[in-house]
């Protein structure tokens, strides 16, 4: 990882960005946290050690390229470049074709493929200029193949899917890498509400998906690109 810059997180103060955050800091990263509240991300900060270089970024709706662009301009005059982006935010809903599909196709292809592309835009020309980059997306299995009730979520995780591989082929050359991770059910006290008879042993921990994100964004992972990487083993 270059020293001069940072890695991005987004979605910061959620479960998966919360155990990524907690994973790098760890590891001596410089970080740019960025989540839709100061409050949550405050609480975030208050958690990472003492000498945590970590600094918090508002943007309330990232699927705004006006929102997006901020975070990558802030980032820079912080830190002076960005190594990475870690973009973990996204939505799921379920329904069947219909009457209601357009709104909640909508939504996903905002929270998912939107934030992706808009986020990526954003710090594209830093990595270009710094001929460096990483930049990790969270897509899932059902952009691979939709059940029945998926149909717009599966089509923006696929969005994703697609866009993290032209990402790859097109900055080969720049050096820069480009990936997406297709978790399973990420145990979370969300999840565990929402589905109290499934079983969770099944389930993958948020920390063992920021393991493989860290690894993903490190330089030793230099020759892994285009890749949507299944996270839904044991451990």
């Amino acid at each position: 990882m270059q020293q001069e810059g940072c890695v991005i997180v987004t979605g910061a103060a959620g479960n998966l960005g919360r155990a990524t955050v907690g994973l790098l800091a760890a590891q001596g990263l410089r970080l740019f946290c960025v989540d839709r509240t100061r409050e949550a991300l405050d609480d975030l900060l208050r958690s990472l050690p003492a000498d945590a270089e970590a600094s918090p970024f508002v943007a309330q709706n990232l699927g705004d390229p006006l929102f997006a662009q901020a975070m990558a301009d802030a980032a820079v005059t912080r830190y002076g470049g960005i190594d990475a982006l870690v973009n973990t935010v996204g939505g799921f809903a379920t329904g069947p074709v219909g009457s209601q599909t357009l709104d909640q196709w909508e939504l996903m292809m905002t929270l998912n493929a939107r934030v992706a592309l808009l986020t990526s835009i954003a710090v594209l020309p830093v990595m270009q200029a710094a001929h460096y980059g990483r930049i990790v997306h969270i897509a899932a299995a059902p952009g691979l193949k939709a059940g029945a009730n998926q149909a717009a979520y599966a089509a923006s995780k696929a969005a994703v899917m697609r866009l993290t591989e032209s990402l790859a082929a097109e900055h080969r050359r720049h050096r820069i890498t480009a990936n997406c991770i297709l978790p399973g059910t990420i145990d979370t006290p969300q999840n565990r509400a929402a589905m109290p008879d499934a079983k969770v042993s099944d389930w993958v921990a948020p920390e063992a998906i920021a393991r493989l994100i860290a690894f993903l964004i490190s330089p030793q992972a230099a020759v892994v690109t285009g890749g949507a990487i299944p996270a839904t083993g044991l451990e």
